[in-house]
């Protein structure tokens, strides 16, 4: 398939004498053409490439800002292509014209076309007349990409409904979605795997009113976003989205416990339109904030490696538990390991209680979230006044005085072994 598109997108640079590339949707590149001037066979003759161009080939991706700023010209809603004008201040050095890509009125990706000059006086079309009949064919070869991408999120798209079943569909159709599943993924259904969770996630809204197609970050076998277990997903106020409890990525590994390609990927799909961006965190010791609830900010989470797809089923609570500890604590995010979360791996098990154990829920009250992170910091120090001291930077006597409240409020302890583990693990819970 990339074959294909890079050959069409070879057709179009060769057909108007211009540099081209192909991106999805999401502003992920999938190909892109020789940047020759044919000139000096040296290059010295050459245009080079304004910084945005250069970081696109580079990093595989545009960055959120980038991609603002081009939307901001309308490419999302255009039937036709557009002239984009060259901004230094924004990094773009060079003018463009961007092709959509749309296939039964759907755009799936856009064709960009560096313009050092040679292109202004190219006729667009519109009101005024037809368009050049370069850009006429160019249109025709951006149709036939468009059609391919169109199949391509189809293929998807099934990829995905199998993978969402055999996570988290009734028990008696796991074993027909394993079987398709495997028979799609051929080779690599038998290979290294894991799964990677991103929550929360909030599908974008495509133009005819449905989610729109879901990012394809590398290495990535299969893709789903998976509702709540039960009841409507809260609404996210900052997007105007629902979201869903998560999405699942099926990831292929290179090696059985190498998790390098899972977490790449991870990191790749925060950076998509999905996930919620970060808001600040509260100030906190090695816990920041503690006792109050985690960041809204979306986080990802990586399973313990599988082979094959048979325990797919129990790898991805895995991966949900550790990007709920990756939201609760900033020192695990904003992508986290099964492995690595600790205490997490217990709490993140047990099922949801009404409220905080009564003897903390005081102390839980916003009024004394200053307190909750000291005592916080004390359990995480291992009781030591003096690490725990430092690490709040204030001074030892504070540091009594405050812990002496945190008994008064509570009633424990803290020289009780029993009472400092329930009110580590309260305080713990609380993020979650």
């Amino acid at each position: 398939m990339l074959d294909d598109y890079q050959q069409l997108v070879d057709e179009i640079s060769a057909a108007l004498g211009a540099p081209a590339t192909l991106e999805n949707r999401d502003f992920g590149l999938i190909a892109f053409g020789a940047h020759d001037s044919g000139g000096d066979p040296d290059g010295a003759d050459e245009p080079a490439l304004d910084p945005v161009r250069t970081r696109s080939i580079l990093r595989r991706r545009s960055t959120a800002a980038v991609r603002a700023w081009f939307e901001g010209f309308g490419i999302a809603r255009a039937q036709a292509p557009l002239r984009i004008p060259p901004d230094p201040a924004a990094g773009v050095f060079m003018g463009r014209i961007c092709l959509p890509v749309r296939h039964r009125g759907v755009v799936h990706g856009y064709v960009w076309l560096l313009d050092d000059g040679h292109l202004s006086d190219l006729e667009l079309g519109g009101p005024a007349g037809p368009p050049d009949p370069r850009l006429a064919r160019a249109m025709e070869t951006a149709a036939r990409i468009g059609a391919l991408m169109a199949a391509e999120a189809r293929a998807d798209e099934e990829l995905g409904r199998l993978l969402r079943d055999l996570l988290t569909g009734p028990p008696d159709g796991r074993d027909t979605a394993r079987t398709a599943l495997r028979a799609a993924l051929r080779g690599a259904a038998e290979g290294p795997l894991a799964l990677v969770a991103v929550t929360p996630w909030a599908p974008e809204e495509a133009e005819g009113g449905g989610p729109a197609g879901l990012p394809n970050p590398p290495g990535v076998a299969a893709l789903c976003a998976v509702p709540p277990a039960s009841g409507p997903a809260p609404a996210d106020p900052a997007a105007g989205r629902s979201p869903a409890a998560g999405l699942a990525a099926l990831v292929r590994l290179r090696a059985g416990t190498a998790l390098d390609p899972a977490r790449t990927a991870a990191e790749h799909l925060l950076r998509s339109p999905g996930a919620t961006a970060p808001a600040p965190r509260a100030a906190g010791g090695p816990g920041g904030g503690a006792g109050m609830p985690g960041s809204a900010a979306s986080a990802a989470g990586v399973s313990a490696p599988r082979r094959g797809l048979d325990d797919l089923p129990a790898a991805w609570p895995e991966a949900l538990a550790a990007a709920r500890a990756a939201r609760a604590d900033a020192r695990l995010g904003p992508v986290a390991e099964w492995s690595a979360i600790g205490p997490y791996r217990l709490l993140t098990a047990l099922p949801a209680a009404a409220g905080p154990d009564p003897a903390v829920r005081a102390l839980l009250e916003p009024s004394h979230a200053e307190l909750a992170r000291t005592a916080e910091a004390f359990l995480d120090c291992a009781g030591q006044a003096s690490r725990t001291a430092q690490a709040l930077g204030i001074h030892r006597q504070t540091l009594y005085y405050r812990l002496s409240r945190v008994e008064q409020l509570t009633g424990l302890d803290l020289d009780a072994g029993e009472d400092r583990l329930l009110l580590h693990m309260a305080l713990k819970s609380a993020r979650l």
